[in-house]
């Protein structure tokens, strides 16, 4: 990959290789890492492109918890600006893509409840 790279950290329907390929025509490799003092949660889809894609129309969604002990799953790619693009328009309004430091310590984006 040329350029500087972001790092994405995904939790749901972004590690399908399915989703991968529709949204950024590649098959990512990441590893595993978590989100301390998150708890996941669903949301019902309405974007159909969105259903489409991920076959599913219950996505988990991540939210701040109360709990520091709360740790969230999941898998951080190295991507591209533009795949973050492409992330952004996968990803429907009832997500926000904000900043996070993972356990591991690295600083990651990740979308969570937008309300």
């Amino acid at each position: 990959m040329t350029g500087a790279s972001e790092f994405l950290f995904s939790y749901g329907t972004l590690q399908l290789e399915s989703v991968q390929t529709s949204s950024f025509g590649r098959i990512l490799k990441g590893k595993a890492d978590s989100m301390v003092g998150f708890k996941q949660d669903m949301i019902e889809i309405k974007d159909e492109d969105v259903i489409r894609k991920s076959g599913e129309r219950f996505h988990q969604v991540v939210v701040e918890s109360s709990d520091p002990e709360d740790e969230v799953k999941g898998t951080v790619f190295e991507i591209s600006k533009e795949e973050l693009d492409a992330a952004d328009r996968y990803e429907v309004s009832d997500y926000r893509r904000i900043s996070v430091t993972l356990k591991s310590g690295q600083e990651a984006w990740v979308y969570v409840r937008a309300d």
